[in-house]
């Protein structure tokens, strides 16, 4: 009877576990997966710059299947026409991203036409195949200036690069956009394109900031081909305050709500009501008894 209970009910079970297992190590397999690997770049308002590698695996057949890749030594380098210069090694992190900080006096070395060369390397290990991405940015400088200009309320943006000199280029037909910093989420407040090196815009009213009054104006080049992403800001005294006072907690006050009055004498009237109509009921019984006797 052991036998067969172990023929028929046990042994099932366990091929069946086996091949369960089996399609899942296919699955799984980083043959059903594509690696992704990419390199952006932004430049910080204080003029250093965060290069940030993605490593991610995706599966080929279910896109929303992404496994990050964790714990891998990511090397940072400027490239040149003869070598590449080390500027960093840092580890993916467990959404699969490797992040360097690249301080502001770092002296890149650039090509003729005047672009930073910026690779990502990623070696490889037994299991995943080396990887790499490139890429090219022009550094770029923005100055934000927020001035009163016969009491209004300016915002004037400087935008230039450097050549191999040293000498401010003005920077042309590039679009700037210019937020206020929030909470969960930054609030634009204007978009345009710098001509001859600079942007200029009066600040909008009523712009709410913290309990002193103060913003922080941000302004920012996103995902441009030429200089990649770059954030500038400045804090100052220019948001809005609105005071609330708000009484200390009590169960009372000397004047109620209309509503309140209104309430209290509906239900008074018919607590009174029901009086009233309770006594003149007992009122009719004692007298329809007194008729009976």
């Amino acid at each position: 009877m052991r036998t067969k209970f172990i023929q028929y009910i046990v042994f099932p079970l366990v091929i069946g576990f086996l091949f369960n297992l089996s399609a899942y190590a296919q699955d799984t397999d980083l043959k059903n997966y594509r690696v992704r690997f990419g390199l952006t770049t932004v430049k910080q308002s204080d003029n250093s710059r965060v290069l940030e590698a993605s490593f991610i695996a995706t599966n080929k057949k279910d896109r929303k299947d992404r496994v990050p890749v964790y714990e891998a030594d990511i090397n940072f380098y400027n490239v040149t026409e003869t070598e590449d210069i080390l500027l960093g090694t840092t580890k993916t992190d467990k959404e699969g991203t490797a992040q360097l900080t690249v301080p502001a006096n770092q002296a890149y070395v650039t090509d003729a036409d005047g672009f930073i060369n910026l690779k990502a390397v990623f070696d490889g290990t037994d299991g995943l195949d080396s990887e790499e991405a490139e890429l090219a940015v022009k550094d770029v400088f923005l100055e934000l200036n927020l001035k009163e200009i016969d009491s209004v309320k300016t915002v004037i943006l400087n935008a230039y690069t450097l050549d191999s000199l040293n000498t401010k280029i003005p920077l042309e037909d590039t679009e700037i956009s210019f937020t206020v910093g929030g909470f969960i989420k930054n609030l634009p407040i204007q978009k345009g394109t710098v001509e001859d090196g600079q942007l200029q815009f009066k600040f909008p009213e009523n712009i709410s900031g913290d309990k002193n009054g103060n913003i922080d104006v941000i302004a920012s080049i996103v995902d441009s081909d030429e200089f990649g992403n770059v954030i500038q800001k400045k804090n100052i005294n220019w948001g809005t305050n609105k005071i609330i006072e708000v009484e200390s907690n009590k169960l009372w006050s000397r004047v109620a709500p209309i509503w309140m009055y209104i309430v209290l004498s509906i239900l008074l009237l018919g607590v009174w009501a029901n009086y009233a109509y309770s006594i003149v009921n007992l009122l009719k019984m004692k007298n329809e008894g007194k008729e009976l006797e």
